[in-house]
C-alpha cells in the first residue's frame, strides 16, 4: 500500500498517519527524517543533500525524490509507505510520479483530510489558552499567527498537488473535522475500495 496523505497543518495526518502504520504494517516516510538519514549515512544523495545544505540552499526536488527512492527500496517498505510532508508542490508529484513508474510502482491512493481553517485556528487559540492555564511551556510556533502563516503557505505551494492527483483521478476526500476514529473509518473505506 503506497499512499500520500494531504492536508493543512493541524488536519490530522500524523494521527491518521500513525493509526495506517499500526493496521497495516506500513512505514510513515517523513521527507525530513529521510534527508537527514541520508547525510548522516553518507549516501551518494545524502551527500549531495549535505553540500547543498553547507551551503544553506534548498535541497532540489531532484534530491528529495532520490532520497525516497532510495528508502522506498529498502526491506521495511516492502509491505508500502505513507509519505508524510512530501510531494509540497505539482512538480514534486510530477517527479515522484516518474520515479515510482521508473520502478513499475505506483500509488495506491492519495487521500486529502478536508478541514475548516477557521476551526484550526480556534482549536490552536483554544489548546493555547488551555496549557497556560496549566502552566506548561508553549512552543514559539503553536499559535495563531503561525498557524496562519503555515495555512497561508500550504495554500499557495501545497494545495494544487490536491487538484494534480485530482485530475489523475487518485485523489480521495475525507472530513477532517469529523471524529478521529470517524476520520479511521472513513480512510479505511477508501483504501478497502
Amino acid at each position: 500500500m503506497k499512499l500520500i496523505l494531504l492536508g493543512p497543518p493541524g488536519a490530522g495526518k500524523g494521527t491518521q498517519a500513525q493509526r495506517l502504520v499500526d493496521k497495516h504494517g506500513i512505514v510513515q516516510l517523513s521527507t525530513g527524517d529521510m534527508l537527514r538519514a541520508a547525510v548522516k549515512a553518507g549516501s551518494p544523495v545524502g551527500m549531495k543533500a549535505k553540500d547543498v545544505m553547507a551551503r544553506g540552499e534548498l535541497v532540489s526536488d531532484e534530491i528529495v525524490v532520490g532520497i525516497i527512492e532510495d528508502r522506498i527500496a529498502e526491506p521495511d517498505c516492502v509491505n508500502g509507505f505513507i509519505l508524510d510532508g512530501f510531494p509540497r508542490t505539482v512538480a514534486q508529484a510530477e517527479a515522484l510520479d516518474a520515479m515510482l513508474g521508473r520502478h513499475g510502482l505506483k500509488l495506491d491512493a492519495v487521500i486529502e483530510l478536508k478541514v475548516d481553517e477557521d476551526i484550526l485556528i480556534q482549536r490552536i487559540e483554544t489548546r493555547v489558552a488551555e496549557m497556560k492555564a496549566r502552566g506548561e511551556a508553549i512552543r514559539p510556533d503553536d499559535n495563531a499567527a503561525a498557524l496562519h502563516k503555515r495555512l497561508e503557505a500550504y495554500r499557495a505551494q501545497t494545495a494544487p498537488v490536491a487538484g494534480y492527483y485530482a485530475s489523475k483521478g487518485a485523489l480521495h476526500s475525507v472530513d477532517g473535522m469529523a471524529p478521529i476514529d470517524q476520520v479511521t473509518s472513513d480512510v479505511a473505506a477508501i483504501l478497502e475500495a
